[in-house]
């Protein structure tokens, strides 16, 4: 087997995580995150707790714990929050420790509720791990990790033959490929990159899969090629073997593949349903909490390898609404699957392959690889808001406030860069800069493609910018003290769904109508209950055809996601629909020809998707006669 040398340079690279922190709105969500299901999931879920395998007990342990770690680290180190870091060093600690002389470590044996695994071996959990101890290794500079990555390696190198990757493992390769690129870029070292060639071969072909995409119709029947937490994974294949081998199909693929997602299950909020298996484009299908936060990750990285402002929008996109929507607005409780049309959680039968109880709020609905799972969604996106392009400059993956500090330039001069304004709340951007010393560097702005009219001043006077692949570059000599002003003017949108269905978007928000909301207890337990959740105001809405739509703007509280205290509302005019009927405990599909007879015009008010838990983002057009 020839070995390539090193590997493809990428168009950004992501910055270690501690150099971004969270601000303003973000800063208060991670808070609140940590107040609740991430910070005391251990206390109150025997999955994660003291007896979980990753931290010596006889529990649970394959993927769980992995999982939580995977969000808690992240979410430690960013909040600078020792409680929270101690919390996370007990894991890392036991899993630096178990390290065996061939290299493997781990817990001795695979503890789980899925069945549906080889119990005696597997690559899946270690790969969650992998990222995890990266990730604190980035955090702390802690020097035992990368000897231990190394040596972990060279076992898979001696193993990976005899016992390749299959099932879970086989269909997420890429993620053990992303922890051998990163120890091989820390040291050079060429056998990794003959074991990433054989990882790369044995991990399905996602190229394939979203090159010619045959999954046209919701999917009945269990597949990994089809499993929605593994699609929104296996997108970012292809990017990673790019780095491998700088194949443009690579590239490819995942355009086509992204479009033909959304062409056949793509919903309002960005993501594609699935629940559990891609399941269409009706709004009442549903989608994995799961899936939501992997195909951020995924996103991230795409932005990173690609350099194409398209998948920050994306990941906006998914962010500020399907993350969110699933997850209760004081962290106590989330969903299995949510519905862009959602008008009750109950305990019911469902046109789904989950369980009733899938779209409860609650600690466990349906499955716990959710609860696990969930608490990387908000950390990474504030550890990607800003890359550095290679080159000494930096590049803007999404506008949330925060602050970087990082080195730019060919001095490596130490900046930091203050970003504030309130977005995606609001339309004004600004970036202050603090410099060692003047330095010359880029800039490169990601320029939504829902923004037509972009404007950018720098120190008060306007500049004109020329955008490629969604990024605008700002190449000059900066001083300390520039000050930076980015407007993105948002239009209130109407997209066309099937059978001329509507959903409306203003930037990277979608607007929904909110339900009134009656919260019932349906198991109650100390801290994170589950409830079932009615509505108490009608919504049976469609909207009218050419309706004019007027924004109103309030301050942006401590939690935004809240339907009562949204910063930015909507409004337009409706109708209620006759023959809009329920079906399966669902809204069923928004009628093509919405019946209206004898029902008044309303004036309706529309709050961003993620604020409302029972909404309607799906209308049907309301034709004028």
């Amino acid at each position: 087997m020839t070995v390539r040398q090193s590997l493809k340079q990428t168009a950004f690279e992501a910055l270690p995580l501690g150099s971004i922190k969270p601000a303003g709105w973000l800063k208060d969500q991670l808070r609140i995150q940590a107040d609740g299901l991430t910070g005391h999931l251990e206390e109150h879920w025997a999955d994660v707790g003291p007896g979980n395998g990753w931290i010596g007990g006889s529990g649970e342990s394959w993927e769980r714990g992995p999982y939580y770690l995977d969000g808690l680290v992240p979410l430690a180190h960013l909040l600078e929050d020792e409680r929270l870091i101690a919390k996370a060093n007990r894991w890392i600690e036991w899993s630096l420790a178990s390290q065996k002389p061939d290299g493997s470590f781990g817990p001795e044996r695979i503890e789980t509720v899925n069945q549906d695994i080889d119990k005696n071996h597997d690559w899946w959990h270690y790969m969650i791990m992998l990222k995890v101890l990266i990730q604190h290794e980035e955090a702390k500079g802690d020097e035992r990790v990368v000897p231990f990555l190394l040596r972990y390696f060279r076992y898979v190198a001696a193993a990976i033959d005899r016992l390749p990757l299959k099932d879970w493992a086989e269909a997420r390769g890429a993620e053990m490929l992303l922890a051998v690129q990163w120890t091989y870029k820390r040291t050079g070292e060429q056998f990794l990159l003959e074991l990433a060639d054989k990882v790369a071969a044995q991990t399905m072909d996602w190229t394939g899969i979203l090159q010619d995409f045959p999954f046209w119709r919701k999917v009945e029947h269990w597949d990994h090629r089809t499993h929605v937490v593994n699609v929104a994974m296996g997108v970012k294949t292809p990017a990673i073997r790019y780095e491998l081998t700088g194949d443009p199909k690579e590239e490819e693929a995942v355009r086509r593949g992204i479009q033909s997602l959304m062409t056949y299950h793509g919903q309002a909020h960005g993501m594609f349903s699935g629940d559990e298996w891609l399941s269409g484009t009706d709004p009442s299908q549903g989608v994995e909490l799961c899936a939501v936060v992997e195909y951020m990750f995924t996103m991230e990285h795409l932005v990173r390898v690609f350099g194409d402002g398209q998948y920050g929008d994306i990941l906006e996109k998914v962010a500020f609404n399907a993350l969110p929507a699933a997850i209760s607005a004081d962290w106590t409780s989330h969903q299995y699957d949510q519905q862009v049309n959602q008008i009750m959680c109950n305990v019911a039968k469902r046109n789904w392959s989950n369980n009733d109880e899938a779209n409860l709020f609650g600690l466990e609905p349906n499955f716990g690889c959710c609860t696990a799972n969930m608490h990387q969604g908000w950390p990474k996106l504030a550890a990607h808001l800003w890359m550095s392009d290679g080159r000494g400059g930096l590049a803007a993956v999404s506008y949330a406030p925060c602050r970087v500090r990082t080195k730019v330039g060919v001095g490596g001069t130490e900046a930091t860069l203050e970003v504030g304004g309130g977005y995606p709340f609001r339309e004004t951007v600004t970036m202050k800069l603090s410099l060692g010393r003047p330095e010359r560097f880029a800039l490169r702005l990601r320029i939504p493609a829902w923004c037509d009219n972009p404007m950018l001043a720098i120190n008060g006077e306007t500049v004109q910018m020329d955008v490629e692949k969604g990024f605008a570059c700002i190449e000059r000599d900066w001083v300390d003290g520039d000050a930076i002003e980015l407007q993105l003017p948002m239009e209130v949108r109407t997209v066309r769904r099937n059978l001329y269905a509507t959903s409306i978007e203003r930037g990277p928000l979608v607007y929904v109508l909110p339900l009134g909301e009656i919260w019932q207890p349906h198991i109650k337990r100390e801290l994170f209950s589950d409830w079932e959740v009615y509505p108490s105001t009608p919504w049976r809405f469609g909207l009218y055809e050419g309706a004019d739509f007027s924004v109103a703007a309030e301050d942006i509280p401590r939690q935004p996601f809240l339907a009562d205290q949204a910063p930015v509302r909507i409004k337009t005019r409706g109708s209620l629909v006759r023959n809009w009927r329920t079906e399966l405990n669902n809204a069923g599909t928004p009628p093509l020809n919405p019946d209206t007879k004898g029902q008044a015009v309303q004036e309706l008010e529309l709050v961003p998707y993620g604020s409302a838990k029972l909404r309607v983002g799906e209308f049907p057009l309301i034709r004028r006669g």
